[in-house]
């Protein structure tokens, strides 16, 4: 009798007591990790297995209407001799480095520009983000007539005011093409370094240049040591975005040049969808498209550390 009474209270609490799953789900940790799950399962099934499943096709002879057998390191050797290969690569290091930067400068004028009190201000900020906003092809076709050889407005203009006496190639001569197509990425990714950079001016305090100017500070004092160092984060992961998105552009180029003339605006992006798609060697083209990832990896990792930095403005030190 004693032991049917002393199980008794054991069983209750028992049957009390929450289940394992009963816990996780009311645990804050764990309900965290139930709302990532969906996105991780996006990011899993769009991203992680294309990129992977690119990575082995690098290393098979796969073709369009072929599965490839593994092959190792063979498309990467093949490409360390490719002549091509290692042009698109200077163009594609050239195209990122210029654009990326006349981007910036151009892009923080107009943030700095837009963060003033001027009449009209909302319209123009609505104008400066235009280029941003049309589609990319339609961008490249308007940008494909101002640079035609024979009906290009810039040349009919330049002959009218008596500079120049003959259309200038733009999209035929190796040299006029890649500052072409450097000058139409730049119209296009000007607005989001603006207006992103506009956005962070706006979390800047302004009782810091009250002070600032009461001190004597001049305009470039004031943006050295307050809107720079504060500005910092933002332009780190803008940067980083406009270089991944100048990298990796590929509409632009294709629509306005193929790459041509003579390779001499070939991309690694464009180069691997002729290689793979066109000539259909998919596994050379996947060789090719991983071959960016490196480059890719060092953009994020200078972001990343240069974010580090500036760990002070979260009350961290700066070492």
């Amino acid at each position: 009798m004693s032991t049917v009474q002393t199980s008794m209270p054991v069983q209750a609490a028992a049957a009390g007591e929450p289940s394992l799953w009963s816990r996780l789900r009311a645990n804050r940790n764990w309900a965290a990790l139930w709302f990532m799950l969906p996105a991780a399962a996006f990011l899993i099934l769009f991203l992680a297995y294309p990129l992977g499943l690119g990575i082995w096709m690098s290393f098979t002879d796969e073709r369009i209407g072929r599965e490839g057998v593994f092959i190792g390191l063979e498309n990467y050797q093949w490409l360390w001799d490719d002549a091509i290969f290692w042009l698109s690569v200077f163009n594609t290091i050239l195209y990122t480095l210029i654009a990326s930067v006349i981007k910036f400068a151009i892009g923080l004028y107009l943030a700095l520009l837009l963060n003033r009190h001027m009449p009209f201000k909302a319209m123009i900020r609505s104008i400066v983000l235009i280029p941003f906003i049309v589609p990319t092809v339609l961008s490249a076709i308007a940008f494909w007539w101002i640079y035609d050889a024979q009906f290009s407005i810039i040349s009919w203009s330049l002959i009218r005011l008596g500079l120049i006496e003959h259309n200038i190639n733009f999209l035929g001569d190796s040299n006029w093409a890649r500052g072409s197509v450097i000058f139409a990425n730049v119209w296009r990714g000007v607005p989001f370094v603006a207006i992103t950079l506009l956005a962070g001016l706006q979390t800047v305090s302004p009782s810091l240049y009250e002070a600032a100017t009461l001190d004597g500070a001049t305009n470039w004092q004031r943006f050295r040591y307050i809107t720079y160092p504060l500005l910092t984060p933002i332009i780190a992961v803008v940067m980083t975005f406009s270089v991944l998105f100048t990298f990796t552009d590929f509409q632009l180029i294709w629509a306005l040049t193929r790459g041509g003339p003579v390779n001499a605006t070939h991309l690694m992006a464009t180069l691997s969808y002729q290689r793979g798609i066109i000539s259909g060697r998919l596994g050379e083209g996947a060789a090719i498209a991983t071959a960016m990832i490196p480059f890719l990896l060092a953009a994020i990792a200078i972001s990343w550390f240069g974010m580090q930095r500036r760990k002070w403005q979260q009350g961290s030190n700066n070492d």
